[in-house]
C-alpha cells in the first residue's frame, strides 16, 4: 500500500515516521518551506521509544501525479479546505481517507468533496510538538492509533489496512466502533478546551478554585447531553474517567486549544466548541456554558484576524 501523510507536523510527522521506519511506502504532502527543512535536516524525532532521523520521500502542492491507497491527514481544521485541494489529485475511488482532526464536522467536508466511501473513521491520541528547529517532541509515552469503518464493518480494506499499520513502532489498533470512539474524544476535547480556555488555567487551578469541581461536572454534562442527543453514546467507563481527569487535584494539565491561545496562535474554537454548539442549540440541548466558552473564543478569535 501506498501512504500519503498530509502535513509533516507533529502528529502526521511522528506516525508517518514511524511508518516509514518500518519500511512502508510512505509520502509527506507538505508546504515548501516545511520541505526545504526536511530535505535539509531529515524528519527527526525525539521520542521515550527511541530516537530516529530519516530521509523522507516528499511532495508538495501540485506535484502529485499518481493516486494513493491511504491517506492519512493530520492538518488543523482551519486548514482543510486548503489541504483538501492539494490532496484531490492523490484521491482515486478505492482511496482511503483517515483523518485525525478533532471534532466531526471534517466527516461531513470529506463525504461532501469525496463520497463517504473514501472516509474512515479514525482517532489518534500522541503528544507531540516541534521544537524550534523542527524536530518532533514526543512528550508523553502513549502512541495510539485506531480505525475503523464508521458503520463497524470488518471490511477486506480494513484488514488490509490494519496489516499495512501493524508493527511500526506505535499502537495500532482495528476498531468495530470508531464513530463511538470519535465521540467520545470530542467529548473529551470540548469539556477540557472548554473550561482551561474560560477559566484560563490547568485543571489543578480550576479544581483548587471555589466552586471549580461544580463547573467542570456541568460543562461536562451539557457536552454529554449534546453527544447523547445527536451522536454515539459514550460508554459509563469512559465518563468516569473523564470526570476523573477533568477534576484531578494539582494535574498540570491543559488543552492544545489553551496553549495555542496563550501562544496568540490560531485556535479551533470552531469545530471543537462552536460546532457541538450549533448541534446542540438544532436538537434543541441547552448549554449555557458551552455558549459561554465558544463566545469567549470568538472574541479571541476576532482579534487575531484584525
Amino acid at each position: 500500500m501506498r501512504l500519503l501523510v498530509v502535513g509533516a507536523g507533529s502528529t502526521g510527522g511522528y506516525f508517518g515516521g514511524r511508518l516509514a521506519q518500518a519500511g512502508r511506502d510512505v509520502t509527506f504532502l507538505v508546504r515548501p518551506a516545511r520541505a526545504a527543512l526536511l530535505r535539509e535536516k531529515g524528519l527527526q524525532v525525539v521520542s521515550p521509544h527511541g530516537d530516529f532521523t530519516l530521509k523522507p520521500q516528499l511532495v508538495t502542492a501540485g506535484e502529485i501525479k499518481a493516486p494513493y491507497d491511504v491517506i492519512l491527514l493530520t492538518v488543523k481544521a482551519y486548514s482543510l479546505d486548503d489541504a483538501l485541494d492539494n490532496l484531490a489529485p492523490a484521491v482515486a475511488p478505492q482511496t482511503m481517507i483517515l483523518p485525525v482532526l478533532n471534532g466531526m464536522k471534517h466527516m461531513d467536508t470529506l463525504a461532501a468533496r469525496f463520497g463517504k466511501q473514501a472516509t474512515v473513521g479514525c482517532v489518534c491520541k500522541v503528544a507531540a510538538t516541534l521544537d524550534i528547529e523542527g524536530r518532533i517532541l514526543q512528550i508523553a509515552p502513549f502512541q495510539d492509533l485506531a480505525y475503523g469503518e464508521m458503520d463497524g464493518a470488518l471490511s477486506p480494506r480494513m484488514k488490509e489496512l490494519d496489516q499495512f499499520m501493524q508493527d511500526a513502532g506505535f499502537d495500532a489498533r482495528l476498531s468495530s466502533d470508531i464513530a463511538r470512539e470519535m465521540w467520545e474524544k470530542w467529548i473529551y476535547l470540548a469539556a477540557l478546551g472548554g473550561v482551561t480556555c474560560l477559566m484560563r488555567g490547568t485543571i489543578g487551578e480550576i479544581e483548587a478554585a471555589s466552586g471549580g469541581t461544580d463547573f467542570v461536572h456541568r460543562f461536562l454534562d451539557e457536552v454529554v447531553a449534546t453527544v447523547r442527543a445527536v451522536g454515539s453514546q459514550p460508554s459509563e467507563s469512559f465518563l468516569t474517567e473523564v470526570r476523573a481527569i477533568l477534576t484531578t487535584k494539582g494535574s498540570p494539565q491543559t488543552s492544545s486549544m489553551y496553549r495555542d491561545l496563550q501562544k496568540g496562535a490560531p485556535i479551533e474554537a470552531d469545530q471543537i466548541v462552536g460546532d457541538l454548539l450549533a448541534r446542540a442549540r438544532k436538537a434543541g440541548v441547552a448549554t449555557p456554558l458551552l455558549a459561554t466558552a465558544y463566545t469567549n473564543l470568538c472574541v479571541y478569535q476576532n482579534r487575531l484576524v484584525k
